[in-house]
C-alpha cells in the first residue's frame, strides 16, 4: 500500500463556520480522484436522521420535502466532503433510506448550494434495538429499549451510513457488532449490576467497522463507530463503562499487534489493523477530553494514537460564552442542553500519524452568518459536521 505523506501541515481554514467551501449551484459534485489542490475531505456528522418507529425515515425521505433532511443535505453540500460518515441514520437492509436521501436530497440543490453525488454507500446492521431476550435493566420486562444489545426502540435505530466519492473495498470491510464485552481483557463490565446476563452482552452499542477506501491508488482505512452516551444510567455507571470500553476497542484495533490480539470480528478473523496502514478514526464518540460524564481518560485512548488537529468554529465559541467547562468552547462539536451537560467536543475525525493534514473545521456558523439558521437542534441536529482535509500527493 502506498502511504500518504508523513508531514503534519495544518492550515487554518476555519472561518465563521469552520469551512470555506459553500459550493455554488450547478451540476452535482462527484469525483473519483482527489480535489484539484491534491486533497481529500473526510467528515463525520451525527445528523439525527433517526426516527421512533421502523419505516418512518424511509417514509420521510420518499419525497423531497422533509425540512430536516433538506437542512442536513444543505450542510453537507456546503462542506462537500468526499467521504462522509453519518451517525444516527436508521438502518435498512435494502439501503432504501440511503438511496432516497441521495436521490431526493443530496442530488438536489438545496437553497442555492451545489448538489453532490456519492456513488458509493455502505450501511451495516447495528446492535441498537436488537432484542437480547433478557431483562437487562431489572424492570421485569425483556422487550424494552434498554433490553436490546444497544439501546433502541427497534432494530437499526441510530444506525450509521458511509457515503463516498471513492470506491469502498467492500469485501475487506471488518465489523465488530457481535464482539462480547466480557472478552475484552481487563474490562469494566459491571457484573454486579448485570448478574448472569453479563456474559451475553455485546460491547459495541451499534457496531465498530474498518472500511477501506481507495484514493488515487492509496488505501485509507476508515474506522467508524458511535459509542453509547456515558449517561442515562445509575451509580453502576454501566453506560459510562461501556463508552470507555467501546473507545478502547477502537484504540486497541488501531494500535494492532499484541494489543489487538484478543479481538475477533463478525467473520471470526482475529487481531487488529496491520502495522503501517493509514487510517482515519471518525464518528460521534460521546466523550469530551475534559468535560461531560465519560470515564476520565476515555477519549484520550484514541487521541494518544492519532493526530488531533483540534478543529474550531466561531459558532461554538459564541454558543459557549459563559461556560465553566475546561475544554475551550471553540472546540465544541455538539449543542447540548445547558447547564448540564452543556456543549461538548464529542465528534472526531482523527488521522493516523503518517497522514498529512491540510485543513480542518467544524461547520458551526456564528449568529449573523447566512447559514446560522441551519443550526438549531430542532431544525437539523444537536451535533455539528466536522471535516478534515488530507494531502494525497
Amino acid at each position: 500500500m502506498q502511504k500518504l505523506l508523513a508531514v503534519l501541515a495544518v492550515t487554518s481554514l476555519v472561518a465563521a463556520c469552520g469551512s470555506g467551501s459553500d459550493g455554488a449551484a450547478g451540476a452535482p459534485s462527484s469525483s473519483a480522484s482527489a480535489r484539484s489542490d491534491g486533497t481529500v475531505r473526510i467528515a463525520t456528522f451525527n445528523a439525527s436522521l433517526n426516527r421512533t418507529k421502523p419505516g418512518e425515515l424511509r417514509s420521510d425521505l420518499s419525497t423531497p420535502g422533509n425540512r430536516q433532511a433538506q437542512v442536513i443535505a444543505e450542510i453537507i453540500q456546503r462542506t462537500n466532503p468526499d467521504v462522509l460518515l453519518i451517525n444516527e441514520f436508521d438502518y435498512y437492509a435494502d439501503n432504501a433510506a440511503a438511496d432516497l436521501f441521495r436521490s431526493n436530497y443530496l442530488q438536489v440543490a438545496q437553497n442555492g448550494q451545489r448538489a453532490v453525488e456519492y456513488p458509493y454507500a455502505w450501511s451495516p446492521p447495528v446492535n441498537t434495538g436488537v432484542p437480547s431476550g433478557r431483562d437487562l435493566n431489572g424492570d421485569g420486562r425483556t422487550d424494552g429499549p434498554d433490553d436490546a444489545y444497544g439501546f433502541g426502540q427497534f432494530p437499526g435505530q441510530y444506525g450509521l451510513l458511509v457515503l463516498s466519492k471513492f470506491p469502498l473495498d467492500t469485501p475487506s470491510i471488518r465489523t465488530f457488532q457481535n464482539f462480547l464485552w466480557k472478552d475484552q481483557p481487563g474490562n469494566m463490565l459491571p457484573r454486579d449490576y448485570y448478574g448472569a446476563n453479563a456474559d451475553i452482552l455485546r460491547l459495541s452499542s451499534k457496531t465498530h467497522a474498518d472500511v477501506p477506501i481507495t484514493v488515487d491508488g492509496k488505501t485509507i482505512h476508515l474506522w467508524v463507530s458511535h459509542p453509547t452516551p456515558p449517561s442515562f444510567d445509575g451509580p453502576e455507571d454501566r453506560n459510562g463503562r461501556r463508552n470507555f470500553g467501546e473507545i478502547r476497542l477502537s484504540a486497541d484495533y488501531l494500535a494492532g499487534g499484541d494489543r489487538a490480539s484478543y479481538l475477533y470480528d463478525d467473520k471470526g478473523q482475529r487481531g487488529g489493523l496491520p502495522a503501517g496502514e493509514s487510517f482515519v478514526l471518525l464518528g460521534d464518540q460521546n466523550s469530551d477530553p475534559d468535560d461531560g460524564d465519560s470515564v476520565p481518560g476515555a477519549i484520550a485512548q484514541v487521541l494518544s494514537l492519532t493526530q488531533d488537529p483540534r478543529p474550531t468554529s466561531e459558532g461554538a465559541e459564541k454558543a459557549g460564552e459563559g461556560s465553566n467547562h475546561r475544554t475551550p468552547s471553540r472546540y465544541d462539536t455538539a449543542d447540548f442542553s445547558k447547564p448540564t451537560p452543556g456543549n461538548l467536543r464529542v465528534d472526531y475525525v482523527l488521522p493516523s500519524k503518517d497522514l498529512t493534514v491540510a485543513g480542518t473545521g467544524v461547520f458551526w456558523p456564528a449568529p449573523g452568518h447566512p447559514a446560522a439558521d441551519l443550526m438549531p437542534p430542532k431544525t437539523s441536529s444537536d451535533h455539528r459536521l466536522v471535516w478534515l482535509d488530507l494531502k494525497t500527493s
